[in-house]
Protein backbone atom coordinates (compact mmCIF):
# COMPACT_ATOMS: atom_id res chain seq x y z
CA UNK A 1 0.00 0.00 0.00
CA UNK A 2 1.29 3.46 -0.90
CA UNK A 3 2.33 5.48 2.13
CA UNK A 4 2.06 9.28 2.09
CA UNK A 5 3.17 11.37 5.06
CA UNK A 6 3.08 15.16 5.16
CA UNK A 7 5.32 16.98 7.63
CA UNK A 8 3.89 20.47 7.90
CA UNK A 9 2.71 23.25 10.19
CA UNK A 10 -0.85 24.61 10.45
CA UNK A 11 -0.02 28.30 9.81
CA UNK A 12 2.75 27.68 7.27
CA UNK A 13 1.68 29.16 3.94
CA UNK A 14 3.80 26.66 2.02
CA UNK A 15 2.21 23.82 3.99
CA UNK A 16 -1.25 25.15 3.17
CA UNK A 17 -0.53 24.87 -0.56
CA UNK A 18 0.31 21.20 -0.28
CA UNK A 19 -2.53 20.38 2.09
CA UNK A 20 -4.93 21.89 -0.42
CA UNK A 21 -3.53 19.87 -3.33
CA UNK A 22 -3.65 16.63 -1.35
CA UNK A 23 -7.25 17.29 -0.32
CA UNK A 24 -8.27 18.28 -3.83
CA UNK A 25 -6.87 15.02 -5.18
CA UNK A 26 -8.44 12.98 -2.39
CA UNK A 27 -5.10 11.38 -1.58
CA UNK A 28 -5.09 9.80 1.87
CA UNK A 29 -2.11 10.95 3.91
CA UNK A 30 -0.78 10.97 7.43
CA UNK A 31 -0.35 14.51 8.68
CA UNK A 32 2.47 15.20 11.11
CA UNK A 33 2.22 18.71 12.47
CA UNK A 34 5.45 20.33 13.54
CA UNK A 35 5.70 23.07 16.16
CA UNK A 36 8.05 25.50 14.46
CA UNK A 37 8.60 27.64 17.54
CA UNK A 38 9.61 24.57 19.51
CA UNK A 39 12.18 23.84 16.80
CA UNK A 40 10.68 20.58 15.56
CA UNK A 41 11.90 21.41 12.04
CA UNK A 42 15.49 21.70 13.29
CA UNK A 43 15.66 18.36 15.06
CA UNK A 44 18.18 15.89 13.61
CA UNK A 45 15.51 13.38 12.61
CA UNK A 46 13.71 16.01 10.53
CA UNK A 47 16.87 17.51 9.06
CA UNK A 48 17.73 13.99 7.90
CA UNK A 49 14.79 14.16 5.46
CA UNK A 50 14.83 17.92 4.83
CA UNK A 51 18.24 19.51 5.44
CA UNK A 52 16.77 22.97 4.77
CA UNK A 53 14.89 22.77 8.06
CA UNK A 54 11.61 24.11 6.67
CA UNK A 55 8.14 22.74 6.00
CA UNK A 56 6.55 21.06 4.21
CA UNK A 57 8.14 17.74 3.39
CA UNK A 58 6.23 14.95 1.69
CA UNK A 59 7.30 11.36 2.30
CA UNK A 60 6.07 9.07 -0.46
CA UNK A 61 6.83 5.44 0.32
CA UNK A 62 9.64 6.66 2.56
CA UNK A 63 11.21 8.94 -0.06
CA UNK A 64 11.26 12.69 0.74
CA UNK A 65 10.05 15.38 -1.63
CA UNK A 66 10.81 18.91 -0.47
CA UNK A 67 9.82 22.48 -1.45
CA UNK A 68 6.12 23.17 -1.79
CA UNK A 69 6.25 24.10 -5.50
CA UNK A 70 8.15 20.89 -6.25
CA UNK A 71 5.66 18.86 -4.21
CA UNK A 72 2.73 20.37 -6.12
CA UNK A 73 4.29 19.33 -9.41
CA UNK A 74 5.16 15.90 -8.01
CA UNK A 75 1.54 15.29 -7.07
CA UNK A 76 0.56 16.11 -10.65
CA UNK A 77 3.19 13.65 -11.88
CA UNK A 78 1.92 10.76 -9.78
CA UNK A 79 -1.81 11.58 -10.04
CA UNK A 80 -2.19 13.34 -13.40
CA UNK A 81 -5.77 12.20 -13.97
CA UNK A 82 -7.14 12.94 -10.50
CA UNK A 83 -8.40 16.53 -10.13
CA UNK A 84 -5.73 17.73 -12.58
CA UNK A 85 -4.34 21.17 -11.80
CA UNK A 86 -1.75 21.33 -14.56
CA UNK A 87 -2.80 22.00 -18.18
CA UNK A 88 -1.93 19.52 -20.91
CA UNK A 89 -0.52 21.87 -23.56
CA UNK A 90 3.22 22.56 -23.13
CA UNK A 91 2.82 26.30 -23.71
CA UNK A 92 0.08 26.47 -21.09
CA UNK A 93 2.30 24.55 -18.65
CA UNK A 94 5.11 27.01 -19.31
CA UNK A 95 2.77 29.92 -18.66
CA UNK A 96 1.58 28.35 -15.42
CA UNK A 97 5.14 27.78 -14.24
CA UNK A 98 6.04 31.39 -15.05
CA UNK A 99 3.11 32.46 -12.86
CA UNK A 100 4.31 30.21 -10.05
CA UNK A 101 7.83 31.64 -10.36
CA UNK A 102 6.50 35.19 -10.04
CA UNK A 103 4.37 34.18 -7.05
CA UNK A 104 7.34 32.57 -5.32
CA UNK A 105 9.66 35.51 -5.99
CA UNK A 106 7.37 38.50 -5.33
CA UNK A 107 4.30 38.11 -3.06
CA UNK A 108 5.23 34.91 -1.21
CA UNK A 109 8.42 36.20 0.47
CA UNK A 110 6.83 39.63 0.92
CA UNK A 111 3.95 38.35 3.04
CA UNK A 112 6.43 36.97 5.57
CA UNK A 113 7.44 40.49 6.61
CA UNK A 114 4.06 41.67 7.97
CA UNK A 115 3.37 38.13 9.23
CA UNK A 116 6.51 38.13 11.36
CA UNK A 117 6.07 41.71 12.54
CA UNK A 118 2.41 41.30 13.49
CA UNK A 119 2.28 37.72 14.75
CA UNK A 120 5.64 36.09 15.39
CA UNK A 121 7.78 38.92 16.77
CA UNK A 122 6.73 38.44 20.43
CA UNK A 123 8.27 34.95 20.34
CA UNK A 124 11.64 36.44 19.49
CA UNK A 125 11.33 39.41 21.83
CA UNK A 126 10.98 36.97 24.72
CA UNK A 127 14.44 35.54 23.94
CA UNK A 128 17.78 36.81 25.10
CA UNK A 129 20.04 38.17 22.36
CA UNK A 130 22.24 35.08 22.66
CA UNK A 131 19.24 32.78 22.29
CA UNK A 132 18.03 34.71 19.27
CA UNK A 133 21.44 34.60 17.55
CA UNK A 134 21.68 30.87 18.24
CA UNK A 135 18.26 30.38 16.66
CA UNK A 136 19.28 32.40 13.60
CA UNK A 137 22.42 30.33 13.20
CA UNK A 138 20.35 27.13 13.34
CA UNK A 139 18.12 28.21 10.43
CA UNK A 140 19.56 26.97 7.11
CA UNK A 141 17.19 29.03 4.92
CA UNK A 142 15.84 31.78 7.20
CA UNK A 143 19.09 32.89 8.89
CA UNK A 144 19.52 36.23 7.08
CA UNK A 145 15.78 36.92 7.14
CA UNK A 146 15.63 36.61 10.93
CA UNK A 147 18.78 38.65 11.46
CA UNK A 148 17.35 41.45 9.33
CA UNK A 149 14.19 41.40 11.44
CA UNK A 150 16.06 41.25 14.72
CA UNK A 151 14.27 41.29 18.06
CA UNK A 152 12.70 44.68 17.37
CA UNK A 153 10.96 43.81 14.11
CA UNK A 154 11.33 44.90 10.54
CA UNK A 155 11.83 48.61 9.92
CA UNK A 156 9.14 50.74 8.28
CA UNK A 157 11.12 50.75 5.04
CA UNK A 158 11.06 46.95 4.98
CA UNK A 159 7.33 46.91 5.69
CA UNK A 160 6.67 49.47 2.96
CA UNK A 161 8.70 47.45 0.48
CA UNK A 162 6.82 44.27 1.38
CA UNK A 163 3.45 45.98 1.00
CA UNK A 164 4.55 47.29 -2.40
CA UNK A 165 5.48 43.79 -3.51
CA UNK A 166 2.15 42.44 -2.26
CA UNK A 167 0.32 45.16 -4.18
CA UNK A 168 2.23 44.17 -7.32
CA UNK A 169 1.19 40.57 -6.75
CA UNK A 170 -2.47 41.55 -6.52
CA UNK A 171 -2.21 43.69 -9.66
CA UNK A 172 -0.61 40.81 -11.56
CA UNK A 173 -3.38 38.47 -10.41
CA UNK A 174 -5.97 40.89 -11.75
CA UNK A 175 -4.18 40.95 -15.12
CA UNK A 176 -4.05 37.15 -15.26
CA UNK A 177 -7.75 36.89 -14.41
CA UNK A 178 -8.63 39.40 -17.13
CA UNK A 179 -6.36 37.81 -19.74
CA UNK A 180 -7.63 34.29 -19.06
CA UNK A 181 -11.27 35.30 -18.82
CA UNK A 182 -11.61 33.77 -15.35
CA UNK A 183 -12.87 32.47 -13.12
CA UNK A 184 -9.38 31.14 -12.30
CA UNK A 185 -5.95 32.55 -13.08
CA UNK A 186 -5.58 30.50 -16.24
CA UNK A 187 -9.21 30.52 -17.29
CA UNK A 188 -11.99 28.01 -16.60
CA UNK A 189 -9.89 25.42 -14.72
CA UNK A 190 -8.19 25.82 -11.36
CA UNK A 191 -4.44 25.34 -11.70
CA UNK A 192 -1.33 25.09 -9.56
CA UNK A 193 -0.93 28.84 -10.03
CA UNK A 194 -4.16 29.37 -8.06
CA UNK A 195 -3.02 26.96 -5.37
CA UNK A 196 0.37 28.66 -5.17
CA UNK A 197 -0.97 32.15 -4.55
CA UNK A 198 -3.90 31.03 -2.36
CA UNK A 199 -2.03 31.14 1.00
CA UNK A 200 -0.69 34.62 0.29
CA UNK A 201 -4.14 36.07 -0.39
CA UNK A 202 -5.73 34.22 2.53
CA UNK A 203 -2.94 35.46 4.84
CA UNK A 204 -3.30 39.03 3.58
CA UNK A 205 -7.04 38.93 4.26
CA UNK A 206 -6.43 37.42 7.69
CA UNK A 207 -4.02 40.18 8.79
CA UNK A 208 -6.10 43.09 7.46
CA UNK A 209 -4.33 43.65 4.15
CA UNK A 210 -7.36 42.84 2.02
CA UNK A 211 -7.73 46.54 1.22
CA UNK A 212 -4.94 46.01 -1.32
CA UNK A 213 -7.49 44.49 -3.71
CA UNK A 214 -10.27 47.01 -3.09
CA UNK A 215 -9.80 48.23 -6.65
CA UNK A 216 -9.72 44.71 -8.08
CA UNK A 217 -13.12 43.05 -7.60
CA UNK A 218 -12.02 40.07 -9.70
CA UNK A 219 -9.44 39.18 -7.04
CA UNK A 220 -12.06 39.40 -4.30
CA UNK A 221 -14.41 37.17 -6.32
CA UNK A 222 -11.54 34.73 -6.93
CA UNK A 223 -10.94 34.44 -3.18
CA UNK A 224 -14.59 33.77 -2.42
CA UNK A 225 -14.74 31.17 -5.19
CA UNK A 226 -11.67 29.44 -3.79
CA UNK A 227 -13.13 29.39 -0.29
CA UNK A 228 -16.16 27.58 -1.70
CA UNK A 229 -14.11 24.71 -3.12
CA UNK A 230 -14.37 21.41 -1.18
CA UNK A 231 -10.64 21.28 -0.41
CA UNK A 232 -10.51 24.69 1.25
CA UNK A 233 -12.14 23.97 4.61
CA UNK A 234 -10.08 20.86 5.47
CA UNK A 235 -6.96 22.77 4.43
CA UNK A 236 -7.76 25.68 6.72
CA UNK A 237 -8.83 23.74 9.78
CA UNK A 238 -9.09 25.66 13.04
CA UNK A 239 -5.71 27.03 14.00
CA UNK A 240 -4.48 27.43 10.43
CA UNK A 241 -5.21 31.17 10.39
CA UNK A 242 -3.02 33.54 12.37
CA UNK A 243 -6.05 35.21 13.93
CA UNK A 244 -7.05 31.81 15.35
CA UNK A 245 -3.61 31.33 16.88
CA UNK A 246 -2.91 34.86 18.11
CA UNK A 247 -5.76 36.63 19.96
CA UNK A 248 -4.20 40.07 19.55
CA UNK A 249 -4.47 39.70 15.77
CA UNK A 250 -8.12 38.73 16.05
CA UNK A 251 -8.70 41.90 18.10
CA UNK A 252 -6.96 44.01 15.47
CA UNK A 253 -9.08 42.42 12.76
CA UNK A 254 -12.29 43.08 14.72
CA UNK A 255 -11.34 46.72 15.26
CA UNK A 256 -10.48 47.12 11.58
CA UNK A 257 -13.90 45.69 10.63
CA UNK A 258 -15.66 48.13 12.99
CA UNK A 259 -13.71 51.04 11.53
CA UNK A 260 -14.62 49.98 8.00
CA UNK A 261 -18.30 49.73 8.96
CA UNK A 262 -18.14 53.19 10.51
CA UNK A 263 -16.88 54.61 7.22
Amino acid sequence: MTSVVLFNAPQSTCSQRVRYALRAKGLAFEERRLDLFSGDQLRPEYLAINPNGVVPTLLHDGQPVTDSAVILEYLEDILPDVAPMRPAAPLAVARMRAMMRFIDEVPTPAVRVPSYNLAFLPHYQAMTEAEFQALCEAKPLRREFLRKMGRTGFAKADMDEALGRLARGVERMAIWLADGGGPWLMGPALSLADVSVMPVIVRMDDINLGYLWDGFPAVSAWLERLRATPAFRPTYYHGALLTEKYPHLADLRARAALAADAR
